[in-house]
């Protein structure tokens, strides 16, 4: 049974899912605040990481819905790395509930070391993957590989999720998009569908804290959408620094405390 809701935790779970919300339609890594907040809160490692999967899906619903007029790419290409993510979001949710807790409790600690340092070294990493595309013809990189890859990321973003909008990015590099709104506006939709289909499984095996997931659905959801449409005036490198200072504070805590 999840904790009770206590004032204090639920003003601490509303807000920082808002600012996880926002951090999310801009920069990404908001679940580096989200998880930890609900760990701290009482929630089990397992019911945490599917509470927050849940949360943060409705939030990316809203920055999608906030980016629609950006989504400008290949039909046959979105159809096609949605329905990989559609599968890979539920191998990686079944994965998450037939691993048992003391093991991820374990894991916990290395899943955020992996997750902070993708987001950390995204950038010279996007940088380098758009030369080497340079260097390559389009035909060098077929669909299928860009489907194999983004199989591998929704199988980890089922199974535990920070850092999967960095690892999309990545991907989707491949596929020659310029505009980097286009981008964030694909990575949301692909991330409500690896969220969303991960969803089904938590509900079944009743996992989710639903009275904490509603609650930070509701501030993350507000964070997300509103930041979606102000993203172009803020500064996204120091947004980015802040993000990198909470997530290797927050691994260096369960490394320590784990």
């Amino acid at each position: 049974m999840p904790p009770s809701l206590t004032i204090f935790h639920s003003l601490l779970l509303f807000s920082t899912a808002f600012v996880a919300g926002g951090l999310n339609a801009v920069a990404g890594g908001g679940s580096f605040i989200t998880f930890p907040t609900l760990i701290f809160t009482g929630v089990s490692p397992i019911a945490a990481n599917a509470t927050n999967n849940t949360a943060m899906w409705l939030a990316a619903v809203a920055s999608a819905g906030a980016y629609r007029q950006d989504l400008d790419i290949e039909r046959r290409d979105f159809l096609l790395l949605c329905s990989v993510s559609l599968v890979g979001g539920i191998i990686g949710s079944l994965a998450l509930l037939y691993t048992s807790p003391d093991v991820f409790q374990k894991l916990i600690p290395y899943l955020l070391l992996l997750a902070t340092l993708v987001f950390t070294f995204a950038e010279p990493f996007k940088k380098w993957l758009q030369h080497q595309r340079q260097k390559s013809s389009p035909e060098s990189v077929p669909l299928f590989n860009l489907m194999v890859a983004q199989l591998a990321i929704a199988i980890y973003g089922g199974f535990f999720g920070a850092g999967l909008g960095i690892l999309m990015l990545a991907t989707l590099t491949f596929l020659g998009i310029k505009s980097i709104h286009t981008m964030n506006a694909f990575k949301t939709f692909l991330g409500s569908c690896i969220n969303g289909i991960a969803i089904i499984p938590f509900i079944f095996a009743g996992v989710i804290a639903w009275h904490q997931a509603i609650l930070m659905a509701v501030g993350g959801s507000l964070g997300g959408y509103l930041s979606a449409h102000y993203a172009r005036k803020l500064e996204p490198q120091l947004i980015r620094k802040f993000v990198i200072i909470v997530a290797f504070s927050m691994t260096a805590y369960f490394f320590i405390h784990g």
